[in-house]
């Protein structure tokens, strides 16, 4: 495994993933399954809940989980520095001039036309991350027996939850994780 592989992956990740994690997750899909194939999509949908579900930035999460993955401990390093490193760079640049140019009108403008931009890449990584989720061989078709009408219960259940009930995300997380040990010691249980 080349470690420059890796740090350069991610480092592309960290440059141009505007918007936060889940707008990096086409990139890191683009990266990790499409260039390199490190990770198989169902891999891929692993590592988001992972990701989503340990403390930190989405996208170091992931670097971190794919470098561990690729190339140990040693690559974990290399994948997650590639990662944190055009943002700690960025940050820096972009706070001083912020801080001087954040009246003109041309910066308003532009963020704003950022969001739009933003809100795509974010929906895109959501269908990329549903799409295995709800069937089983990860592409869309209603053919008998593709949908997984369990985890589209738990989808909709954990939506209802957190946009209508306003449940804490990790009480939900839980509920559906627990959801799930029920669902298979029943299914052990009965058989």
């Amino acid at each position: 495994m080349n470690y420059l592989q890796l740090f350069l992956a991610f480092l592309q990740i960290g440059a141009f993933s505007f918007g936060g994690g889940y707008a990096a997750m086409p990139l890191i899909q683009a990266q990790v399954i499409d260039k390199y194939h490190w990770l198989t999509i169902q891999d891929f949908t692993n590592l988001i809940t992972i990701a989503e579900m340990t403390p930190g930035p989405i996208a170091v999460n992931s670097a971190t989980f794919v470098g561990s993955q690729v190339a140990g401990v040693p690559g974990a390093l290399c994948a997650t520095i590639g990662c944190i490193l055009p943002s700690c760079i960025f940050v820096t640049i972009l706070a001083r001039l912020y801080a001087r140019y954040r009246n003109l009108r041309l910066m308003k403008g532009i963020l704003l036309c950022l969001r739009p931009a933003v809100v795509s890449m974010i929906l895109t990584a959501g269908i990329t991350i549903l799409t295995p989720a709800f069937f089983r061989d990860g592409a869309v078709h209603f053919a008998a027996g593709s949908l997984q009408l369990r985890y589209l219960i738990y989808f909709a259940a954990a939506l209802f939850c957190l946009r209508k009930v306003k449940l804490d995300p990790i009480r939900v997380m839980v509920s559906c994780g627990l959801a799930e040990v029920l669902y298979q010691w029943l299914l052990r249980f009965l058989a």
